[in-house]
């Protein structure tokens, strides 16, 4: 008996916990719901001057920025420490609502102070956003068969990203859409998106979950937020307060204080902590994290750089640059599909890594060849190079940090793992705008330098038609307040750049130069860092993918431990009929007569 009832359990634990059905609606959902934070990071980028126009804010709008970035990436580990504790379903719901509140107050915002406040509360959404729904799919699927969705996920990020900038161009140019500024569309558009995303999410999003007594890591959370706000905050704001300020130092002091007391926690609080240290002691999480903070530096180096060298050197607008894009969206999306495909057929992964990193670092080395009389086509041909790079790394990046731990830890790993990209690409992000800006005095003053260049300048400022152009007028203000020096062309590109926008090509042609020649330098220390992620890619140990998802290995481990207490109990049921059965066996006749009465060894005298 003891014997039949577990392995009658098994056939039952091994069913499948989710349809085909199911899991399509709830991808579905999923699909929608980091759709909403993949548009607002590219919809509010190309708007924002508008917006800052409006508000009469253009100095305060790196805080918007800062606000929703700060507040989303801290958010992120905690959204998937709380999600392994309560449930996906309800942080899911949490983060979506929160967004949508966000977007909603974004919308009617009076003021940059209250727009970078508004911002704030939506990055407090998007953190959940970002993390969650690879999360549940972890939970849902093996991971074989989650590298053939993730791939359609990295697909919704490439198709935000071309029609981000497009739809906030165009409600930035509106003046007025249903009667609403047309620049408030850009956050107010999250609302629909967001009604049918958290529609589906109620309707399908069933997981199980069984809710483990843990302690929360009240104080893990408190120390993340002191050892990253500081640092992320002197990384958006280092280049303007000055890398060696008062409050640049301060920042730093804070943030390594920050960082020695969270580990400290951590250590402390063991296997309840917000980011366990145990996962670091697995080898292939530990190297897959350290290569997504190198992948997303590099990411974040080129999705920042390349549109400003379009729109600044070819003179595209920004929905134009965010539509010469689409070979680094397309190479990404082809890649994501034909990497998760085979994945999926083959369970190995150990290659992808490697040449991804080694397309990325082709791309980077491509662009250090980049000049300023490049055609848009050969900056095409690393946008491609670079986009199928970061396709085959985005996607199995996860899948290899999820595959390394316990099903429990999956939404702790994977909230990590999307943690520390956003931190490396934050850290990216502000490097390569260091460097850039950095080196443009050199590289303008240089290209003034140039005997060629000069003299084309100099024809064209005595042309009559070129002076008498408006579209020169702000270029020639520019050159004479440098003659008559109360201004350097050095520092002509660090504020409003809209003088070069139609202008004469010989009067803008040093300009574009030097900003071209700054660019390489931002390539180059790119691809110094993308060389370390291939370095580091052939070390990364790729263990067989498991054939189940984190929810089926939960049901069945759980299906095994009530077997396994039923055996127990059987057996003692039936310990306990043996022992009775001994007990009156011992006695061979009734309690009331005198013969042949067995003596037991405390009876006797």
């Amino acid at each position: 008996m003891s014997s039949s009832t577990p392995s009658s359990a098994k056939p039952e634990a091994s069913a499948p916990i989710l349809s085909h059905r199911q899991i399509l609606f709830i991808i579905f959902g999923l699909m929608a719901g980091m759709f909403l934070s993949a548009l607002d990071q590219t919809i509010v980028g190309t708007s924002m001057r508008t917006i800052a126009d409006d508000l009469d804010g253009m100095a305060l709008q790196a805080w918007v920025t800062t606000a929703y970035l700060i507040t989303s990436t801290v958010s992120t580990p905690i959204y998937g420490k709380l999600s392994d504790i309560f449930g996906r379903r309800p942080l899911f719901i949490i983060a979506i609502s929160i967004f949508l509140i966000g977007s909603l107050l974004a919308g009617m915002s009076g003021s940059m102070y209250e727009l970078a406040i508004f911002r704030a509360i939506q990055g407090l959404g998007a953190g959940g956003l970002m993390a969650l729904p690879l999360t549940i799919m972890g939970d849902m699927l093996a991971p074989r068969e989650r590298a053939k969705y993730q791939g359609y996920f990295l697909a919704v990020f490439g198709v935000s990203s071309v029609i981000g900038p497009l739809i906030g161009g165009l409600f930035a140019g509106a003046p007025e859409l249903l009667f609403i500024t047309g620049w408030r569309w850009v956050f107010l558009i999250n609302l629909p998106i967001g009604v049918i995303a958290l529609a589906i999410v109620l309707r399908f999003l069933h997981i199980p979950h069984t809710r483990h007594s843990v302690r929360i890591d009240w104080w893990g959370a408190a120390t993340v937020v002191l050892a990253v706000v500081p640092l992320l905050l002197v990384a958006e704001q280092g280049r303007i307060w000055g890398w060696a300020s008062a409050g640049s130092i301060a920042c730093y002091a804070i943030g390594v204080a920050g960082i020695v007391a969270f580990i400290l926690v951590e250590r402390a609080m063991g296997d309840d902590a917000l980011i366990p240290l145990k996962l670091f002691k697995n080898s292939t999480f530990r190297v897959a994290t350290i290569l997504g903070v190198l992948v997303g530096f590099g990411m974040f180096g080129a999705m920042m750089t390349v549109p400003l060298f379009l729109q600044l050197v070819e003179g595209a607008t920004p929905t134009e640059s965010g539509l010469l894009m689409l070979p680094m969206i397309l190479g990404l999306m082809i890649s994501s599909i034909a990497s998760g495909q085979i994945i999926a057929r083959t369970g190995k992964y150990k290659a992808f890594p490697i040449v991804g990193t080694f397309l990325l670092l082709s791309g980077f080395f491509y662009f250090s060849f980049a000049t300023a009389d490049k055609p848009v086509w050969w900056m095409m041909g690393g946008m491609l190079l670079v986009g199928l790079g970061l396709g085959q790394l985005m996607q199995t990046l996860t899948i290899a940090s999820q595959n390394a731990v316990e099903a429990r830890d999956i939404g702790v790993a994977t909230s990590s793992s999307t943690f520390f990209r956003q931190i490396g690409g934050t850290l990216g992000t502000a490097v390569i705008f260091s460097v850039l800006y950095t080196r443009i005095p050199d590289t303008i003053a240089a290209a003034f330098a140039d005997k060629t260049l000069l003299a084309n300048l100099q024809a064209a400022s005595q042309d009559p038609a070129v002076l008498a152009d408006p579209a020169n007028a702000g270029i020639l203000k520019v050159l004479q307040e440098a003659q008559a020096g109360s201004g350097s062309v050095g520092s002509a590109l660090d504020g409003d750049t809209s003088f070069l926008v139609g202008a004469n090509h010989d009067l803008a042609a040093p300009f574009l130069t030097g900003f071209a020649d700054a660019t390489v330098t931002v390539f180059w220390v790119s691809f110094a860092v993308v060389a370390v992620a291939f370095a580091l890619s052939w070390f990364l140990k790729a263990p067989p993918l498991r054939s189940k998802s984190a929810l089926q290995e939960r049901t069945d481990a759980q299906a095994a431990e009530d077997a396994e207490d039923r055996r127990i109990v059987e057996e003692d049921e039936l310990s306990l009929a043996a022992q009775r059965a001994a007990e009156l066996a011992g006695s061979q006749l009734a309690p009331d007569t005198a013969s042949n009465r067995i003596i037991t060894p405390d009876q006797r005298p």
